[in-house]
């Protein structure tokens, strides 16, 4: 079993001169639920290299088991600071594709040609793919066989309106991720704020916060079983 994970590279919160990446339980949590089940993980990342973590998915408040388990993980921090570049990596190299969130998805995985072809042709290939939290703003220019928005018709989880108003971020965001989905017609659900909830339709998993992350990973290894 082999996974890609597609990390962000992009770290500027918009223009309020604050820093921004990948979060890290939503990366962390993953991960090792993947490392554990016995997976081969691979990591990539529009730039390659080392991916911008959120400084605020570091505070004392956010640590998870997972997240204390990468501080002291020397080869996953190695792993992590040497991501492939996103266009060097192929579909057909993969049985599933995992993208973790973070702000850092909404400006540059939202918009990457690369991205964008990568997880057409996992769905064309019949092969699982899974978002959580920002990282489903990857979708917005995805298309089905037919060019149709494949987020169109489906059942779709993302972060809400009213976790991105707690943030305080509603007016620094390129755009709401939960009225980009709707607008391009997908069926949005969300559960309560910051709570785990995770949607799947067909090979498309989608968990709306980072408390998904890890239940929308082990939804993805039951896919592939």
């Amino acid at each position: 079993m082999k996974i890609l994970m597609v990390l962000t590279s992009h770290d500027e919160l918009g223009n309020t001169g604050k820093k921004t990446g990948l979060w890290l339980e939503e990366f962390a949590s993953p991960y090792y639920t993947f490392k554990d089940a016995g997976a081969e993980i691979v990591l990539a990342s529009p730039k390659g290299g080392q991916p911008p973590i959120d400084p605020r998915s570091d505070e004392m408040k956010c640590q998870t088991i997972a997240t204390l388990r990468f501080k002291i993980d020397a080869a996953a921090k190695d792993q992590f600071a040497a991501t492939e570049r996103l266009d060097s990596v192929s579909q057909s190299d993969f049985d599933t594709v995992f993208y973790p969130g973070g702000h850092g998805p909404m400006w540059d995985l939202a918009e990457d040609r690369h991205s964008k072809i990568l997880i057409e042709s996992f769905l064309a290939a019949e092969k699982p793919i899974a978002l959580v939290c920002h990282a489903p703003a990857a979708l917005r220019h995805v298309k089905t066989a037919s060019g149709a928005p494949l987020v169109s018709g489906r059942n779709i989880t993302g972060f809400a309106n009213t976790e991105e108003a707690v943030m305080e971020l509603t007016d620094v965001v390129p755009f709401l991720l939960e009225d980009e989905l709707k607008k391009l017609g997908g069926f949005y659900s969300k559960g309560e704020d910051m709570a785990e909830h995770v949607v799947v339709d067909g090979l498309l998993i989608t968990g709306q916060n980072p408390k998904s992350s890890a239940a929308a990973a082990e939804l993805l290894l039951k896919k592939l079983a």
